[in-house]
């Protein structure tokens, strides 16, 4: 019985929130009709379930990201850029935009989260901090970095004398994707309108990317963080007429993994700290 509630346990971080056959299947992948056609009529429950969920076009993860220009855009996608720009565009204060991030329904992430994942933190604070995506931990509590890795980024703040007091978190889209996994080019696409409202609105001194996909997705950049972090960098949003100083740390479930990798971590948050004087 223990074995069973832990493998449930299991199947929900990973994204699991409902079961339909025996045989999983990726309803964004695939439109019901050709779902139907995979497996034949003999589950015609399961495929009248399948054939009343609504479909989206699901983009490839690819192995580096690419920049925003070399992606050819499918119309929804396009649709659904056009529409955040012309949100961010009519947000003018903090909470608009958090009300238009909430009420937005063109990024197919927000239909398998449980919440909107905005920001948290002071919203007067010198330092931004952008992270890559809700986790598991994030999604239930709609607050960004408040799992393991968000306990370790809030420690490695302390050291220099920040939190979230003082610090403000958000991160490159507010939905947690299924399974935890990278948010892909698309859904940054679809999002970086809102992100590049929101760093106008915080209108930070000082700018910190947190791992590599936020690195890449802000940078416009395919070279990955262990080249870019140590170095300072410039971000540029078409809301503020001003280039922004960027830091780039290591994404602290990497740290978790990678221990070793907190000498340098540590050298990087000096460097952020001296930046802050």
């Amino acid at each position: 019985m223990q074995e069973a509630a832990a493998l449930l346990q299991w199947y929900a971080q990973a994204g699991v929130d409902e079961a339909i056959d025996d045989t999983p299947r990726n309803f964004f992948a695939a439109t019901p009709s050709a779902a139907m056609a995979a497996r034949g009529a003999e589950l015609p429950v399961a495929t009248a379930i399948a054939s009343s969920r609504p479909t989206a076009i699901a983009a490839p993860l690819p192995a580096v990201l690419a920049s925003p220009a070399a992606m050819p855009l499918h119309h929804s996608q396009a649709a659904a850029i056009a529409e955040a720009r012309k949100l961010a565009d009519g947000a003018s204060s903090l909470a608009e935009l958090e009300q238009a991030v909430r009420g937005f329904e063109g990024c197919a992430i927000k239909r398998t989260a449980t919440n909107t994942v905005f920001a948290d933190g002071n919203a007067t604070a010198r330092v931004m901090l952008i992270g890559e995506a809700p986790g598991a931990q994030e999604d239930i509590q709609g607050i960004p970095f408040c799992g393991p890795s968000g306990q370790l980024l809030d420690k490695m703040l302390i050291a220099i004398g920040y939190d979230r007091t003082n610090a403000y978190i958000t991160n490159t889209v507010f939905w947690r994707p299924p399974g935890n996994r990278q948010p892909n080019t698309e859904e940054l696409s679809i999002c970086r309108p809102f992100v590049e409202r929101h760093v106008a609105l915080i209108d930070p001194q000082l700018i910190v990317l947190v791992g590599g996909t936020a690195t890449k997705a802000m940078l416009g950049t395919e070279q990955g963080i262990t080249r870019l972090r140590g170095k300072q960098y410039t971000y540029r949003t078409p809301y503020a007429e001003k280039d922004y100083p960027v830091s780039v740390i290591y994404h602290p479930s990497y740290l978790l993994r990678q221990p070793g990798q907190k000498r340098v971590t540590w050298q990087d948050l000096l460097a952020i700290k001296a930046l802050l004087k």
